[in-house]
């Protein structure tokens, strides 16, 4: 073998090495986090899940209409993301600071925003989801302590987004590791009552997550602060005309991006919402194995946004181009083995719920549509929510996210539900083709 070819194999086998270790370090804590983010609603509507197929409905739609909230600061964090690790990259110290106390007070305006109309207005908020006064009033009582815990989030979100990207993503694991056990514990004292707590339903399921919200930022909090001076993001507010431009580049597609899709998602639940109670509690069923499932490879899409906006920052744009069509092979066999497993298990799921045997049948018909679908989904996940924004083409993904979700999915879903009379699996399976609209569009990007 000449030495030529040997070295081609030395340097190759020392890249494939040094990937590895890259996408595992940071994409295992951020998937065990999200998977233990994910549990919050599991956890919860596993036990809600014994009171009946009205507080499955309820929670579910309540939770739907807070998700609006969840995916906005999301976006937020993904501007900070895209920002941090490019400013990490260029080693710029004093645009790390700028971004990080830029994106924190905007998630905490967010989160004001949200919260004051949850406690407000919660009774007129879930009227437009529902018919049903028992499921309306259900999903009100959750939405209305649930919002409490806005503002919580968004400190903890921004700050475990700046720890992932210098390199410190252990803490944050850990702090969602504790709140989602004191989130256990809590919601069987609050939901059904032990000792001197009396048994809340909904309400208790709502209190439980804010008081383990609250802990997880205390202890995101705490380590944060030990960082020390040198390591925590310089306090700097100041901003160039460029530099505001540039952020709000980056930062508006995603938000409105972000915004559009989840009222899309909102205008499914409405639809769900008004095929009657089972069809929205066999929905709602599938939410915590749909969010674990999608968990469980949302660590390649963060890994993808941060070590391709690493490479980009240092203007390394071949082993850019590389390492994001390595995420994507990652995305397909992972994705794949997981709609196995769902397909083996989902009848085991469902029975857990204390629920009709009707109802629990609608839920796994639902479930082999997701096993379907979700491999596309999470390919969309990484190009567009990783690889194509980490570039900086937020724009481009914000036209693909409304194309599919307001062109196709929501019109489809509407002539499913009302025009064509289907079931709920036939209606899921229709408005989900849009994934394949926005996979052909996002990979043609690429």
């Amino acid at each position: 073998m000449s030495k030529g070819r040997r070295g081609n194999i030395q340097e190759s086998a020392q890249w494939e090495n040094s990937f590895r270790r890259e996408l595992i370090g940071i994409a295992l804590p951020v998937t065990l986090q999200s998977l233990l983010q994910s549990s919050f609603a599991m956890v919860d509507q596993l036990m809600i899940g014994q009171l009946g197929s009205e507080s499955i409905a309820g929670i579910g739609l309540g939770g739907k209409f807070a998700s609006i909230y969840t995916v906005v600061l999301g976006a937020v964090a993904a501007a900070a993301g895209i920002m941090t690790a490019q400013y990490v990259g260029a080693e710029d110290e004093e645009g790390v600071g700028r971004g990080y106390y830029l994106n924190l007070f905007l998630g905490l305006l967010l989160a004001a925003g949200f919260m004051a109309v949850c406690c407000l207005f919660p009774h007129e908020v879930m009227r437009l989801y529902t018919k049903d006064g028992g499921v309306r009033s259900q999903a009100a009582n959750y939405l209305q302590i649930y919002a409490v815990s806005f503002p919580l989030s968004a400190i903890s979100t921004i700050m475990a987004v700046f720890l992932r990207c210098i390199g410190k993503a252990v803490w944050p694991l850990a702090a969602s590791f504790f709140s989602v056990l004191l989130n256990t514990g809590l919601n069987y004292l609050f939901i059904f009552g032990a000792g001197p707590a009396p048994a809340m339903g909904v309400r208790g399921a709502a209190v439980a997550s804010v008081i383990a919200q609250a802990a997880g930022l205390v202890l995101t909090g705490v380590y944060f602060w030990h960082l020390g001076k040198e390591r925590r993001p310089c306090r700097s507010f100041s901003m160039s005309k460029k530099s505001w431009v540039q952020y709000l580049g980056i930062l508006m597609p995603i938000l409105v991006c972000e915004f559009v899709w989840s009222l899309g998602e909102n205008g499914y639940a409405v639809i769900y919402g008004r095929l009657g109670t089972d069809s929205c509690a066999a929905m709602t069923m599938t939410g915590p194995v749909q969010g674990l499932t999608i968990g469980l490879l949302s660590g390649v899409s963060q890994a993808a946004g941060i070590m391709i906006g690493r490479r980009l920052g240092k203007a390394a744009y071949e082993e850019a181009y590389r390492d994001g069509k390595r995420m994507m092979l990652c995305g397909v066999m992972g994705s794949a083995v997981l709609s196995l497993l769902l397909l083996l298990l989902g009848r085991t799921y469902v029975s857990v719920y204390n629920v009709d045997l009707q109802v629990q049948a609608i839920s796994y018909q639902i479930l082999l549509v997701f096993a379907l679908i979700s491999p596309i989904k999470v390919q969309n996940m990484i190009l567009g929510g990783g690889i194509i924004r980490s570039g900086g083409m937020t724009r481009y993904v914000m036209w693909i996210d409304m194309i599919g979700t307001w062109v196709f999915g929501v019109p489809l879903g509407c002539l499913a539900a009302f025009v064509w009379k289907l079931p709920i699996p036939q209606v899921y399976f229709i408005l989900s083709l849009e994934e394949v609209v926005r996979f052909m569009c996002a990979q043609q990007r690429v």
